[in-house]
C-alpha cells in the first residue's frame, strides 16, 4: 500500500520527516518497506528564482525582435539575459532559470542553462514561460508574477505563496498485513500516528455541503441486507466532466494512480483518504431511477468498465437498476453506466458490503481492485454518510452542478461496536510490565477504543466496528503494547517464564536451530516462502505427492489457490528472484511444511529444503570460477545428517520425475532425503534457466531418528595402513556396491573405503570403467603385519572378481 507524505500531512499536523514517520509506523506494526521521493515538477524547480527585470532594450535579428535585459536575481550584481518573449518589460517580476539549471520539456528532452553569447550579447540565464518551468503548457510568453517576494527567492516558495504546492512529496510504501484493514488509507495511517505522537487528526471539511431543496426521486432497495447492510446514495445534476486540477492529479500520481477525470479522480481520492470505496454512475443511465442491490441469476452477461464481458455466477452481488445490472458490488463498475465525457448528471454510491461476498465475487472473476482490496478486509460501516458528503463537496468544487437534497441512507440493521472485557492482570502479564491505568486509558482513547467502565480489576471497552482485527482480550493488550512501544519493555536480568508441562527431552526447535547455524556457517541464507502456491506446481510434482492436493475455499487469486505439496518450486521462485537481480551464485535453505489430503484427512509434513546453483567460488587472479556440482550438495547433506547423529544409511536412485540424476538416502528402508539436479522442465516452471541442485529432507522423520547420544572411543595407539586397488568393472556398477562388498568382506580391520580416481576410455573397452580405490586398515590391538595386510587385500580382490567380475589392474 502506498501513502503520500504530503497527503498524510493534510490530515495530521506532523513535523517529523518522512524517514522518521517511516520508523514510527514500523514500530506500531505498519511496516514501511520503502520511501521514495516524488517530484511534483521534474527537477524540483532547483535553480529557478524570482527575479525583477531592471532594463529592457529590444534589437532585431533576421526580422525577429529580441530583448536584452538586465535582471536582479538577488545576487547583488544584475544578470544580463537575452529574451525572445514579446511580453517582457522593465519592472516585471519573473521566474529566472539561473546558470547551471536544467530545463525539462514534456517530450522528455532537456538542456542546461549556460553562460554564453546570443547574437553577440552576453546571456546569463533564462526568463521562463510556464512550460519551461514545468507548471503548465503555455509558451505564449514569459510568466509575469504579481508578488512582493524578494528577488532571489526560490521559485518553489513563490508557488507555495499562491497556493500551488510544488514541494517534493514522498511515497511511503507500507507492507500492510491482511488484519490491518483499518490502516488501508491515509486516515488509517494518521490514526496510528495520532496515538504515537499525540497529534490531532484534521478531518476534511464538509461545511460547504449545501444540498438544494429539491429532493432526489431515486429509490434504493436492498434485497440482501446480509451482503449489503448499508447503502448511501446522492444525486448531483449539471456537472461538467473535465481534467482534474493539478493538486488532485499530483496527489493521485504520488501513490501510483493515473488521473482520469475530475469525477473518477474524486472517488479515488476519497477511497485513499478515508479507506471508503465509492462509485459514480451516470444518473441518466439508471433505468427507472431505481437502485436495487441484489443477486441476479446465473449466466447473465455483464460488461465491466474494462470492456470485458463476464458471465455472472449466480452468487455475485450486483448494483442494478430497474431492468439490468450496473456494477459488481464492491468490485468493479459496468461499462454502460460509467462516467463519460458527456455525463451531466451523476449518482454517487457509498456502501458497506460484506467482506465474504466481495472476496468470493472478486476471486471468481479474477478481479482485484482498490475497492475490493478494502471491502474484502472490512471497511467502516459508519463512514459512508461522511464520505458521500465530502465527495459531493469536492464534486461541486471541481465539476460544478447542484446537490439534490435528501441524502439516501438505507441502514436497516446498524452494526454495533465490539464489547470486550479486559483484566488488568492479563495486560500486565502479557506485556511483561505494569502500566499505569491512566496511560492505558489514554492509549485506548487515541485508538478510538472507548473505556466504558473500569473497577481496577476488570475493564469494559467498546471497539468501533472498523477495527475488524480487535475482537478479543489479547487483541486489546496487543494494541496497548504496540503504541506503548515494544522497545520500551525492559528485559530483566532474571527474566524467566513458566509453563504447564515439562519440556520434552528432545527439543525440535533447538535441533532446528543447530542445523540453521550449521548451514549459515557454510555460507547458506535462509528463506521463507509461501505455503500457498500455484496449482501448476502441484500438478508437475504429482508423481511424488503423498496424497491429494489441498485446495483453498476462498483463495485470493487463481494463481494462489492450493497449498504446496513440496518446497521445491516455491524455493525455486526465490532462486529466480535473485538470479533476475544478478545474484546467480546461491546457497539457500528453508524449513517449511508441505500439505496433502489422504483418506479425507488433511495432513502436513515438515521438510528442510536446500538449493545450490551457480559457482562454488567467484573467479579471481588466483583461480578461475568453479561451478557447483552434485558432490557439493551431497557434502552439505552428509554434514546435516552427521549433525543429526545419522551415520549409517542406504542409497538408491532418486525419483526421475524430479531429478535429472540424484540419490535418495534411506534410514531403516525409509526415504529420508532426496538430492540431485532438478529437471530442466521443473526449473522452467519457476523461470529458472541455470542448473539448480536441490535436497529435500523429511525433517519430522529425521527428528524421530535423533537419539542425542554421543559415543566416544579412545584414539588408536597403533598406526593405520593404506592399500590401493585399481578395479576395471562394468560402467553400470556404482561405488556404493564397491564400498558395500568391502564392508561385508572385512568387518574388523577396514576403517574407510574411498574412490580417488575414475577413468573411462577406449583402452578399457566399451561399457567399462576403472575405479582407483583406497582401503584404510587398522587393528586397535596390535600393529598390522604385512602377512595380515596381504591376506586381507587378497580376500577383497577375490570378492570383487566374484561379485562384480572385476579385473585388477597392476
Amino acid at each position: 500500500m502506498k501513502i503520500s507524505y504530503n497527503w498524510l500531512k493534510s490530515l495530521i499536523d506532523i513535523q517529523e520527516s518522512a524517514e522518521e514517520i517511516g520508523k514510527l509506523l514500523t514500530a506500531t506494526g505498519l511496516e514501511v518497506e520503502g520511501i521514495e521521493e516524488i517530484e511534483s515538477v521534474k527537477g524540483g524547480l532547483k535553480g529557478f528564482v524570482v527575479g525583477e527585470v531592471l532594463t529592457c532594450e529590444t534589437f532585431m535579428v533576421k526580422e525577429k525582435q529580441l530583448s536584452l535585459t538586465t535582471v536582479d536575481i538577488g545576487t547583488g550584481t544584475p544578470s544580463s539575459i537575452v529574451c525572445g518573449a514579446e511580453n517582457v518589460r522593465a519592472g516585471q517580476k519573473v521566474i529566472v532559470a539561473t546558470v547551471g539549471t536544467t530545463i525539462y520539456f514534456a517530450d522528455g528532452k532537456s538542456f542546461i542553462i549556460e553562460k554564453r553569447k546570443v547574437y553577440g550579447h552576453p546571456s546569463e540565464g533564462m526568463i521562463c514561460a510556464e512550460d519551461e518551468i514545468g507548471v503548465g503548457n503555455s509558451h505564449d510568453g514569459i510568466l509575469v508574477l504579481n508578488t512582493n517576494l524578494a528577488n532571489g527567492t526560490p521559485a518553489i516558495q513563490y508557488f507555495a505563496s499562491i497556493g500551488v504546492e510544488l514541494s517534493p512529496d514522498f511515497q511511503i510504501e507500507i507492507g500492510l498485513t491482511p488484519n490491518r484493514a483499518d490502516a488501508a488509507s491515509h486516515l488509517g495511517v494518521a490514526r496510528d500516528l495520532r496515538a504515537v505522537l499525540g497529534c490531532e487528526i484534521k478531518m476534511p471539511s464538509i461545511e460547504k455541503y449545501n444540498p438544494s431543496a429539491q429532493k432526489t426521486d431515486f429509490e434504493v432497495v436492498l434485497e440482501n441486507t446480509d451482503a449489503c447492510p448499508r447503502f448511501c446514495g446522492l444525486e448531483i445534476r449539471g456537472i461538467t466532466v473535465q481534467e482534474s486540477p493539478t493538486w488532485l492529479k499530483n496527489a493521485l500520481q504520488a501513490i501510483g494512480l493515473n488521473p482520469i477525470n475530475n469525477v473518477v479522480d474524486v472517488t479515488n481520492y476519497i477511497c485513499h483518504t478515508l479507506g471508503q470505496p465509492m462509485h459514480a454512475f451516470d444518473a441518466d443511465e439508471i433505468k427507472g431511477r431505481k437502485i436495487i442491490v441484489r443477486v441476479p441469476e446465473n449466466g447473465i452477461k455483464f460488461t465491466t468498465l474494462d470492456g470485458t464481458e463476464r458471465s455472472l455466477s449466480g452468487n455475485d452481488l450486483m448494483v442494478c437498476n430497474a431492468e439490468e445490472p450496473m456494477a459488481i458490488a464492491g468490485v468493479f463498475g459496468g461499462q454502460k453506466s460509467g462516467i463519460k465525457t458527456t455525463t451531466q448528471n451523476l449518482f454517487l454510491e457509498v456502501a458497506y458490503f460484506s467482506p465474504v461476498w466481495v472476496r468470493r465475487t472478486a476471486t471468481f472473476h479474477g478481479l482485484k481492485t482498490d475497492a475490493s482490496f478494502r471491502y474484502e478486509r472490512g471497511t467502516d460501516p459508519n463512514m459512508p454518510p461522511f464520505a458521500i458528503r465530502l465527495a459531493a463537496v469536492l464534486m461541486q468544487q471541481l465539476a460544478g452542478g447542484e446537490i439534490q437534497g435528501g441524502l439516501i441512507d438505507v441502514y436497516p440493521k446498524p452494526i454495533a461496536n465490539f464489547d470486550i472485557t479486559v483484566k488488568h492482570k492479563n495486560i500486565n502479564r502479557l506485556i511483561g510490565k505494569n502500566l499505569d491505568d491512566r496511560l492505558i486509558h489514554k492509549i485506548l482513547k487515541s485508538l478510538d477504543i472507548e473505556v466504558v467502565s473500569d473497577n481496577g480489576s476488570d475493564m469494559q471497552v467498546s471497539v468501533p466496528p472498523y477495527r475488524v482485527d480487535v475482537t478479543r482480550e489479547a487483541d486489546i493488550v496487543e494494541e496497548i503494547l504496540r503504541i506503548y512501544g515494544f522497545d520500551n519493555i525492559e528485559l530483566s536480568e532474571t527474566l524467566q517464564t513458566d509453563y504447564l508441562s515439562a519440556f520434552p527431552e528432545k527439543d525440535p526447535d533447538k535441533l532446528q536451530f543447530r542445523i540453521i547455524e550449521l548451514l549459515a556457517s557454510n555460507g547458506f541464507n535462509e528463506i521463507q516462502t509461501l505455503s500457498i502456491t500455484k496449482p501448476v506446481y502441484n500438478q508437475a510434482l504429482t508423481a511424488t505427492a503423498k496424497g491429494e492436493e489441498v485446495v483453498l475455499l476462498n483463495p485470493l487469486s487463481e494463481e494462489l489457490s492450493v497449498l504446496r505439496q513440496s518446497l521445491l518450486l516455491t524455493g525455486m521462485e526465490s532462486v529466480a528472484y535473485n538470479i533476475n537481480r544478478r545474484q546467480k551464485d546461491l546457497k539457500l535453505f528453508e524449513f517449511g511444511r508441505s500439505y496433502f489430503k489422504k483418506e479425507d484427512k488433511y495432513k502436513e509434513n515438515k521438510h528442510l529444503g536446500i538449493w545450490l546453483t551457480g559457482n562454488r567460488q567467484s573467479e579471481s587472479w588466483a583461480s578461475p570460477s568453479t561451478a557447483l556440482a552434485f558432490h557439493d550438495l551431497a557434502l552439505v547433506v552428509q554434514k546435516v545428517l552427521k549433525a543429526m547423529k545419522v551415520s549409517k544409511f542406504d542409497t538408491q536412485e532418486a525419483d526421475t520425475s524430479v531429478f535429472q540424476y540424484g540419490l535418495t538416502y534411506l534410514i531403516n528402508k525409509k526415504p529420508v532425503v532426496s538430492l540431485g539436479l532438478v529437471k530442466t522442465q521443473l526449473a522452467k516452471l519457476a523461470d529458472v534457466k541455470q542448473a539448480v541442485f536441490y535436497a529435500d529432507f523429511d525433517w519430522e522423520y529425521l527428528l524421530k531418528q535423533y537419539s542425542g547420544k554421543v559415543a566416544f572411543t579412545e584414539i588408536p595407539k597403533f598406526p593405520e595402513v593404506r592399500r590401493d586397488l585399481s578395479l576395471v568393472i562394468d560402467s553400470e556398477v556404482k561405488f556404493e556396491q564397491v564400498s558395500a562388498i568391502a564392508a561385508k568382506t572385512e568387518k574388523n580391520l577396514l576403517q574407510n573405503v574411498n574412490a580417488f580416481d575414475v577413468y573411462a576410455g577406449e583402452k578399457l573397452g566399451e561399457g567399462k570403467k576403472s575405479y582407483s580405490v583406497s582401503f584404510t586398515l587398522i587393528d586397535k590391538e596390535k600393529t598390522l603385519t604385512d602377512e595380515v595386510i596381504d591376506k586381507t587385500m587378497q580376500r577383497l580382490i577375490a570378492a570383487y572378481e566374484k561379485e562384480l567380475g572385476a579385473v585388477i589392474r597392476k
